[in-house]
């Protein structure tokens, strides 16, 4: 293998990679769970605040694992270009979501906007990564923690609202 080609192999991963750190480094800046947050009513149901670093730290792992495999597997350049435009756009809803719900104290409007990311990655799933049944199950572990999110998103907002 040419190094050329060892280096185009390897960037979806540097790139992969790179994209879920300052996804999360960026997500952990605009989560503040200080005294506003701790003095929301939760419901019984919400895991412990230490149990969401971890789940989402998998979650960022698997879906910059999905994007590798989606990208890796796709048959032309426009799909690729697709993938990049579809996981930026679902990177941009995650982090809108942590600056509503925590800088801006509006989990009301938080969650609205979890209705679309809770969309994009269906749109993932549907969409460009539909070449790889791989990378379509990769997404699942994160769709599924967004309805979670979601729901204990509502609670949050009916034990405490209006906003």
């Amino acid at each position: 293998m040419t190094a050329k080609r060892s280096s185009r192999r390897l960037l979806p991963f540097i790139a992969g990679a790179a994209a879920a750190v300052a996804l999360a480094g960026l997500g952990a800046t605009m989560t503040d769970l200080g005294p506003w947050y701790q003095n929301l009513r939760k419901p019984d149901w919400q895991p412990p605040d230490w149990l969401f670093g971890p789940a989402w730290t998998v979650i960022f792992g698997l879906t910059a694992l999905s994007g590798i495999v989606a990208w890796n597997t796709a048959p032309d350049r426009r799909t690729r270009e697709a993938i990049i435009g579809l996981f930026a756009l679902n990177g941009v809803l995650n982090i809108l979501w942590s600056a509503l719900f925590f800088r801006l104290r509006q989990p009301d409007w938080a969650l609205i906007e979890v209705v679309a990311l809770w969309l994009s990655i269906v749109w993932l799933i549907i969409g460009p990564t539909r070449h790889s049944s791989t990378a379509r199950w990769l997404l699942l572990p994160y769709l599924c923690w967004v309805a979670f999110a979601g729901f204990l998103n509502l609670a949050i907002v009916r034990l405490n609202g209006p906003f």
